[in-house]
Parts: structure tokens; sequence; C-alpha cells
């Protein structure tokens, strides 16, 4: 049996929603083994001069812990 952990991030990107919920992933993977997945629960933008000008997202990464029975990669 596995044990899997939540937690919250928030990212950004000058790109796109999609872009910032790879930077939240790719930043999380740094400290972090076995994401499985990431819940992108809230997108939000700064508008400067009618143009968004930064993409937002809050989400939740959920990763598998080391000893809980699955894999230990």
């Amino acid at each position: 049996m596995s044990v899997i952990k939540v937690i919250e991030v928030m990212a950004n990107s000058t790109e796109s929603w999609e872009d910032a919920a790879q930077t939240a992933v790719t930043h999380a993977a740094q400290t972090l083994k076995n994401i499985r997945s990431i819940y992108v629960k809230e997108l939000t933008a700064v508008v400067e001069q009618d143009r968004i000008t930064e993409y937002r997202i809050t989400g939740k990464i959920s990763f598998e812990l080391l000893g809980g029975g699955g894999p230990q990669t």
C-alpha cells in the first residue's frame, strides 16, 4: 500500500497557465520524488494596460511517500 501526500503550491509564468503549472511541477521535483499529479484549483492573471502580463496558478501536487510500500524511485 502506498501513502500519498498533497501540498499546495503557487506558480507563475509570462507565457500561459499551462507553463505556470509545469513550472510548479518542475520546481517541486527539485526536492520531491514520486510526483503523481497536479490538480490546478485556481487560475488568475495580472493585467497591465489591458493585456495579460502574468499567468498564475494555485495547485495541489500529490506525491508518494518513500517507505509507503510502493516503488522506491
